[in-house]
């Protein structure tokens, strides 16, 4: 696969080209305004996207809804823009809304104008993407491997601009030693952090890539295939065509009735001492809010 995330891309022309570029260097006499490092209301088709975003898919339903909830009730929250020159201006953070609202049809957009060099500039829009989790884990571990890479950040520093401890980052950045074909399934959401962070604890290619196709075929929890990891490790083998751990009747049986009062997927996890947990989904605040008022 040619075109497998977990592959650093370059960055065009690169930092230090746009750095020495007059048509991105913008001098303080220049953007000495009214508006800078304000709020105000700019022309979309002025804006640029940002080479930078570390984002790299957008779901279409979802830009389909948030263009909707604009036409309904506007940009609530500012995108974040540096000004280039007269009447140009390149989008730091906020890609998100600003296809949003060119679906909706707005001709302008309220941004947060700002100075910055393109070194600043990847740095800011990592750093955001980040902290406000819109990214999917395969995402973060780029970004957190560029910031180390391009912004020359140690990990503490890393650590502190981003909000998380080294344990959680050094997990995000493991991410890209997995198989392309294993980083693509967590991309695209055939998998969760928890499966890979488990996958990668098996030192062989072959069979991390066996655990995968197992994972896919059988619909397996995280922690059934960190029980599959174990068994491995201790030696013994595994295959694709091998029975799924399965739960005692009676939690296969509280599990269904779950689901059905709350309408929800429900996990429920017990382990060999009886002690477990149950996992109740939701996809977002409104049916968090519908599951709450249920139980």
């Amino acid at each position: 696969m040619s075109d497998i995330p977990g592959k650093k891309k370059a960055l065009g022309r690169g930092l230090s080209a746009l750095l020495e570029s007059p048509e991105t260097e913008v001098h303080a006499r220049e953007i000495a305004t009214d508006y800078i490092g304000s709020v105000t209301q700019l022309k979309i088709d002025q804006i640029e996207s940002n080479p930078f975003q570390p984002r790299t898919h957008f779901n279409e339903d979802e830009l389909a809804e948030l263009a909707l909830s604009i036409q309904q009730q506007g940009i609530i929250q500012p995108i974040t823009v540096r000004k280039l020159g007269h009447e140009k201006y390149q989008l730091i953070a906020g890609e998100r809304r600003l296809k949003a609202a060119r679906l909706s049809g707005l001709d302008s957009i309220p941004a947060f104008v700002r100075i910055a060099n393109d070194e600043q500039m990847l740095e800011m829009a990592l750093v955001e993407n980040i902290q406000r989790e819109e990214l999917n884990p395969l995402e973060i571990a780029i970004s957190f491997q560029r910031l180390i890479e391009e912004c020359k950040l140690r990990q503490d520093e890393l650590c502190q601009k981003v909000g998380k401890d080294r344990t959680t980052v050094s997990n995000y950045i493991r991410l890209l030693k997995l198989p392309s074909e294993i980083q693509v399934a967590l991309r695209d959401e055939l998998i969760m952090m928890g499966h890979a962070r488990a996958i990668i604890n098996v030192e062989s290619e072959k069979d991390q890539l066996l655990l995968l196709q197992t994972i896919l075929l059988k619909k397996l929890s995280v922690r059934q295939v960190e029980e599959l990891v174990r068994s491995l490790q201790s030696g013994k083998k595994i295959s694709a065509k091998d029975p799924v751990p399965s739960l005692p009747a009676k939690y296969e049986e509280a599990k269904t009735a779950l689901q059905a009062k709350i309408q929800s997927r429900v996990d429920i996890r017990v382990n060999r001492k009886g002690a477990g947990s149950i996992a109740i989904s939701f996809n977002n605040e409104e049916e968090f809010n519908r599951i709450v008022s249920k139980l």
